[in-house]
Order: C-alpha cells, then structure tokens, then sequence
C-alpha cells in the first residue's frame, strides 16, 4: 500500500518513514504543500498523511482542493492546533481523522490501519486478467467458469483485487479480514489462502496468488507484476 507524508519536520519525517517501510508500506515524502499536492495529484496513494502547518500551501488548503477535485483517498491531518474550532476545520476540508502533536508512532500506526480498512469507493466489479469479481452480487468468474467463494474468500479476494502488484503482509491482511474480532492463530490465513488458490486457479491456469515468503503476499499474473515492479523502479 502506498502512503504520502508531507510533513516539513525531519525529526518526524523521517522515524515515521523508517516505521511505516518497516510494516511494508510503500512512502513517498514532501517537505512543502506545493509538491505534496503536485504528489497527490500525480500518483495514486492509498493514504495521505498531511500535516496543517506546511510552506507554500497548508494542509488545509491542499484537503480542500484534493476533495474539490473528487479524490476520495482518506486523510490523516496531523496538527498541533487542538482547540475544537480547529478540528473542526480540518475534518470540514475533508480530512478523515484527526490526530494532535505531539503523538507516539503507535498510535499513528493504529489510526493508518483503520483508515486503510475502509473500504474505498471501487466500482461494482474488478477485474485482473481473466478473473472477475462481481462485488455486489458477490460472484466470482474466470475465464467464464462460475467459482463458489465463501464470504471470507470474497473479503480476501476483493483485498487482493483492489491492491494489485502490492506487498500485502501477514499484519495487514489479518486486520483488514478481522479487524477488532480477535485475530486467529497464524495458520488460519495460510489455510484461506491454500483454499482460495484452489479455486480460483484451475490447472493450467495463471497462477495469481504469489508468496512473498516470511511477509506476505502479491496478487496478479506474472507479466502484471513485472511491469508494476519495473515501474516502480524507474
């Protein structure tokens, strides 16, 4: 999953960076509004963490333009204003939560995983080669073969759809699938995964569900993911 901090505060910046990479998040980093909202504009990112008091252009201003321009992705605001006036400013430019310096890494970690669990706005179906997710009907096709999911192999599923070509690890995937349930032994996500293979690729088929081995998972056909990774590099 990819995030933007834009933030101008290198003793913040920079642990947080080192923390999210560390959970396996992909970052991007601005130390001024203008390329922080040129960044938002530009890439796709699965969470904006935007400080308010920025060079050039505040974060309010760049929530406030980004949600005129129909972003939907969710913002985390990240202040030293706490007054109640001031929070309400900022969830009113659009901001999806809301967190006060000073703060532990922890708690900003919490806060980045609910915000990642939303479901964002996808359309009523995905699709990534020969394989089709009918999300409001909850129906799964390959190559025009009808495939019978349980719900928790559909949630999995849409999961990996919506984030192809990323590292998905252990930890993410085990509070996106159970959020505040109480998370299940380590064994019980492998056997979904084994179940949900099975099903969806049939013999001679393209394999989509690829092991990252020790951390996790990527979801796509072969020459899907090398060109996602080959993007990324350039």
């Amino acid at each position: 999953m990819r995030i933007l901090l834009v933030d101008d505060e290198p003793e913040l910046t920079d642990p947080l960076t080192k923390v999210l990479l560390r959970e396996s998040y992909e970052v991007d980093v601005a130390d001024n509004g203008i390329i922080g909202q040129n960044l938002a504009e530009e890439k796709e990112y699965d969470l904006l963490i935007l400080d308010w008091m920025l060079p050039q252009k505040s974060g309010l201003e760049i929530c406030q333009t980004l949600r005129s321009q129909g972003k939907t992705l969710p913002v985390l605001m990240l202040t030293a204003k706490d007054t109640i006036d001031e929070r309400v400013m900022g969830l009113d430019a659009g901001a999806d939560d809301y967190l006060v310096k000073p703060f532990e890494l922890r708690e900003l970690l919490a806060r980045v995983r609910a915000l990642l669990r939303r479901n964002p706005q996808l359309p009523g179906k995905l699709k990534i080669g020969e394989l089709e997710l009918d999300r409001e009907n909850q129906l799964v096709y390959r190559q025009g073969r009808g495939i019978k999911l349980s719900e928790k192999e559909i949630k999995l599923l849409e999961y990996f759809m919506v984030h192809p070509g990323q590292l998905l690890t252990h930890n993410q995937i085990y509070q996106y699938l159970w959020q505040e349930q109480e998370q299940p032994q380590s064994n019980v996500l492998a056997a979904l995964v084994r179940l949900l293979r099975r099903k969806i690729e049939a013999r001679g088929e393209p394999t989509l569900i690829h092991t990252v081995y020790g951390k996790g998972y990527r979801f796509g056909e072969k020459k899907l993911l090398n060109k996602i990774l080959q993007k990324r590099v350039e």
